[in-house]
């Protein structure tokens, strides 16, 4: 909900929230559990089905809209929609899917041979002017090694920045969901002292800290509410659903069709290699940042 305040009541962010300023945007998933306890439900269905089509890709939706008329449920949904139908479908050559070492083995697994993904990591194009060329990054894992669910917005490098200022990486925009509800921007300062050092700092806003008196009630506490005073701001319409399959419908397809089998990955790793060398494509080292948790050192966030 925080996304559509955060990229329209803020005038620096909707000046440069376009393809010459951001470099890649990234909606993250990830759990350190497998699927434990519900094995059963989920081979039917596979990781992909389960909150890529769907959640990381109403994420993507809310990120890549052009401000509506106003926050009425047809307007955010009408600008949602057209940014979906601006998708084009994802390509096998732009997804790895993976499955963690022992997925078989649950008791409630049927098909001793299955290719159910628990992990995939798909790259998606929006063609529009706004989009055009920027990688719009997707992963869900489970079995991995840390649970968290973020959106990160890496932005390019300064252009022709001074020659003491090259080695500095690129400014990062960071919207935390879980574990710890946060946001921060990652920008670059001189440490203080005598010597010219630059490193990268984090400008943070941590809920925690900002909102000790709020109530920050569980999704489905809010979903239950919205549905009773009938706002449906924050549901998908049909249309959308549609939209959202024809992106990934041939894909999965393809995926049954040629039997492609997942790439094997250890329980509480980081994944399948083959998701940093789909990375390297686009020029990114891996896809994520740094690992959880995150703690508070005096009153600030700490990545680990």
């Amino acid at each position: 909900m925080n996304l559509l305040v955060l990229r329209f009541a803020n005038v620096c962010f909707g000046a440069v929230w376009n393809r010459q300023h951001i470099k890649s945007v990234q909606v993250i998933f990830k759990e350190k559990i497998g699927a434990e306890g519900r094995a059963g439900y989920f081979d039917e269905y596979g990781i992909i089905r389960d909150v890529m089509q769907n959640h990381l890709l109403q994420m993507v939706a809310l990120v890549a809209m052009e401000q509506p008329h106003n926050l009425s449920a047809e307007h955010i949904r009408q600008e949602k929609l057209k940014v979906l139908n601006a998708c084009r479908p994802v390509k096998l050559d732009d997804m790895v899917t993976g499955q963690y070492e022992g997925y078989r083995d649950d008791p409630g697994i049927s098909d001793k041979q299955t290719r159910t993904e628990t992990f995939a990591a798909a790259v998606l194009h929006v063609h529009n002017p706004r989009w055009d060329g920027v990688p719009f990054v997707l992963k869900a894992a489970k079995a991995v090694n840390d649970s968290k669910v973020e959106l990160r917005v890496q932005f390019h490098p300064v252009p022709g920045v001074v020659t003491d200022l090259e080695q500095c990486v690129a400014n990062e925009l960071v919207v935390l969901v879980q574990p710890e509800p946060a946001i921060y921007w990652k920008v670059q300062n001189k440490v203080p002292g005598l010597k010219f050092e630059v490193e990268q700092v984090r400008m943070d806003l941590l809920y925690a800290k900002s909102y000790l008196q709020a109530h920050m009630p569980e999704a489905y506490e809010r979903l239950l509410l919205e549905a009773l005073v009938a706002d449906h701001s924050h549901f998908v319409s049909e249309e959308e659903l549609r939209a959202q399959w024809r992106i990934f419908t041939p894909v999965l397809d393809e995926l049954v069709n040629k039997k492609v089998e997942p790439e094997k990955y250890a329980y509480g790793s980081r994944g399948p290699a083959a998701a940093d060398e789909l990375a390297r494509r686009y020029g990114m080292s891996k896809f994520g940042g740094g690992l959880t948790p995150y703690v508070f050192v005096g009153e600030r966030l700490a990545e680990t």
